[in-house]
């Protein structure tokens, strides 16, 4: 059954382009909307608007961010010694959520999956390679520029596990300690609706790659 306005099935049709939302639930999505004072719609379509516009990545990190760098490469209470490293922006939340990790991090955009076609030359890997010996973005900002630790908090995917030994065999030698999080986290899940606890555990028994 579709609304009788050809504008609401249109919103319909945008909803429905969002991850995990089917045409069941972008109609109830749409049907909220028009429920919606104007005002708060505006709103939200200015708030869509101003994350094209002014969202960037991090030089240094790649994070998102609105200020370059970002505040947590920025901070000199966080600990710049240690950089974990993640496949998405949406695992920085979830490892901060944790209140258990004061390092840095360094987003991939993805991990390494030859099916999809995404290979190291598409991810971020260069450019963690700089960090680890001192030439990346962030040397010169800090007394200790050069890494002691690269956590490898990927998810515990098959790509996820080529990701991670890619990335430890180019780091290893640079004589950096390279971990990986403990296997508390399920198999094929991912960190982002991984739970707090969970998380907390597999960092704290992060073991040698």
């Amino acid at each position: 059954m579709q609304f009788t306005s050809e504008t609401v099935e249109s919103l319909v049709d945008q909803f429905a382009r969002l991850p995990g939302i089917g045409r069941k639930t972008a109609r109830r999505l749409a049907a909220f909307v028009l429920k919606l004072p104007k005002s708060e719609v505006e709103q939200m379509a200015r708030a869509l608007i101003a994350v094209k516009e002014k969202v960037i990545f991090c030089s240094v990190c790649f994070n998102v961010t609105d200020n370059d760098p970002c505040p947590i490469c920025a901070s000199t209470k966080r600990n710049h010694d240690i950089i974990c490293v993640v496949e998405e922006p949406n695992d920085v939340m979830a490892i901060e959520r944790t209140n258990g990790f004061n390092g840095v991090y360094h987003v991939l955009g993805g991990a390494i999956s030859p099916l999809d076609g995404i290979g190291p030359e598409d991810l971020r890997i260069r450019e963690l390679i700089a960090r680890v010996n001192g030439k990346g973005q962030d040397a010169g900002a800090f007394e200790s520029s050069i890494p002691k630790e690269v956590i490898l908090a990927v998810n515990p995917s098959v790509e996820g596990d080529t990701t991670a030994y890619y990335i430890s065999q180019l780091v290893s030698p640079f004589g950096v300690k390279v971990t990986r999080l403990a296997q508390g986290i399920s198999i094929g899940s991912d960190l982002e609706f991984t739970d707090e606890a969970t998380l907390t555990r597999a960092l704290e028994a992060r073991v040698p790659v």
